[in-house]
Order: C-alpha cells, then sequence, then structure tokens
C-alpha cells in the first residue's frame, strides 16, 4: 500500500463507492474482509474506523444480526453527494465558462485558528487565490461550497459572490496567478502513471473477476477522488495546450465503466455473516 493510500481514505472510498448503498451499518469483521485486499491489516481497519468515528463520519451501530458495525453520519453522506459531482463529472477541460464564486471572509483576531481552517478548506475545495483574503473558484463549486461551510459552521465568517472577470490581464493569464496549473497538471500525470497501465491490461482481458477488479477500482477511486479538488474544472480554454486533465479523466471513466459494477459483487455482503 502506497503511502497515498492510507487505510483512513480507503475506508471512505469504500463508503464512497459501496458502503453507502448497505442496507444497514457495515460489520467490523465485513469491513476487515473488504480491506484485505487493498493491503490493509485488520488492527489499522479498527484504528482508522475509531478516528473516523471521532470525526463525526462514521456512527457506531448494530446490524440486524447484533454485530458491531459502522454507518455513515449525515454530515459524511452530505460530503460523499457533493463529492459525486466532482468524482463522476465530466472532464474538467471540457467545460466553458460559467462565471466565478468568490469568497472573502473575515475572522476576528480571537478565533484566529478559524483563520486557518478556512483557508485550508477553501483550497480544498479547489479555490484559487485571487488576492489577499479574496478566493475565486469557478461557479459551478457555489453549492458544494456553501455545503462545506455550513456543515463546518464556518458560514457565518464568509461573503460569497458570483461575477465575471472583466480585465484588465487576460483571463487565461489571471488563472494562471491564481492556481498552480503545473503542480496540478503533475497530479494528472501521476494519476495516469499509476492506473493507464492498469486499464490498457484490463482492455486485454476478455474477463472481469470480481475480487480483481474490486481491487483495482478501488485504489483508482482512491487516486483521482482527489483530483477533481486539485482541479476545480476550469473552463478548456483558460488551460495550457496538452491539458493532461482530460486524459487523466478518461481513464478514470473508462476504469468505472470496466470495473465498478463487478467490483460490487465482491462488496456484497457474505450470505451468512459473522455476528
Amino acid at each position: 500500500m502506497s503511502e497515498q493510500h492510507t487505510p483512513r481514505s480507503l475506508i471512505v472510498t469504500f463508503y464512497g463507492a459501496y458502503g453507502r448503498a448497505a442496507p444497514g451499518p457495515v460489520p467490523v469483521a465485513e469491513l476487515v474482509r473488504l480491506l484485505a485486499p487493498l493491503g490493509v491489516d485488520a488492527p489499522a481497519v479498527r484504528s482508522s474506523v475509531s478516528r473516523l468515528k471521532r470525526r463525526g463520519l462514521l456512527v457506531p451501530a448494530r446490524t440486524a444480526a447484533g454485530a458491531a458495525g459502522y454507518a455513515l453520519s449525515p454530515d459524511a453522506r452530505q460530503l460523499l453527494d457533493d463529492g459525486d459531482r466532482r468524482i463522476y463529472a465530466a472532464p474538467p477541460a471540457g467545460r466553458r465558462g460559467g462565471g466565478w464564486v468568490l469568497a472573502v471572509f473575515s475572522v476576528p483576531e480571537s478565533e484566529r485558528q478559524k483563520r486557518h481552517v478556512l483557508r485550508s478548506r477553501l483550497a480544498g475545495l479547489g479555490f484559487g487565490t485571487a488576492a489577499p483574503g479574496v478566493w475565486i473558484a469557478p461557479a459551478h463549486l457555489y453549492e458544494e461550497t456553501r455545503h462545506t461551510l455550513e456543515r463546518l459552521q464556518l458560514a457565518s465568517y464568509v461573503d460569497l459572490f458570483r461575477g465575471e472577470h472583466l480585465g484588465f490581464a487576460a483571463t487565461a493569464e489571471a488563472v494562471g496567478r491564481w492556481w498552480d496549473l503545473s503542480a496540478i497538471a503533475k497530479q494528472h500525470e501521476a494519476f495516469l502513471d499509476r492506473h493507464e497501465p492498469v486499464l490498457r491490461s484490463w482492455q486485454g482481458r476478455t474477463d472481469t473477476p470480481s475480487d480483481e477488479a474490486y481491487r483495482d477500482y478501488l485504489l483508482a477511486l482512491d487516486s483521482w477522488r482527489r483530483l477533481p479538488y486539485a482541479d476545480p474544472g476550469l473552463p478548456g480554454e483558460l488551460l495550457p495546450d496538452g491539458w493532461p486533465g482530460d486524459r487523466s479523466a478518461e481513464v478514470f471513466s473508462a476504469l468505472d465503466g470496466r470495473l465498478r459494477d463487478a467490483g460490487a459483487r465482491f462488496a456484497e455482503p457474505p450470505v451468512n455473516p459473522p455476528a
């Protein structure tokens, strides 16, 4: 398991892909089974689940058979629902300009720690910095931004605006200042280096074993789901020529189409689950 694929991240990825659809809490023993093909042992599963519980993302509950298990909290479901709109969206560069959303915040000095939290959350949502205290993102990120700020109880510190860029620099030039496009491109290229060979391998096969599909899909999804946050989906006409985001989105989409449903068969609970 690479540094990127941490146990906590893989558990969140599992719930996003398959665990959300479970009819009830997922038993701890089942989580151990489902994380084993990804290189996560039982102690790491239990430790990571405890951390996710402390963060309010998982809530303990008993299954119908009485086994200890965990379900998603309402906040976690909202987080995953918002993420779906990015993770499974069209290739970022395929979008056309639709204006911008601006976030301007003011935090009292007595609560300056929240200033750091706001900056890190806006950056995590894909906002760039237009000026000190002024953050900018494509307008299609407004709803998710609002949900995130409300969920974290930070909305009272922020004003959100919609608008257009009217100059004086060309918008493509300004975008190059607001975001580190070179760093984002490297993340796309790293995804392609890891997962494009996996796609080529599957394209050369006629079988799709559920255990292998599950493993390769979860690893690809765990890598991919970060990228639509680093890359906020800037309009294609504002991006450099040869932007790798188009190709990485196509590779993920192809892996999703080939492996997701087959992997779901492996993720189905056993007929006689352990108590």
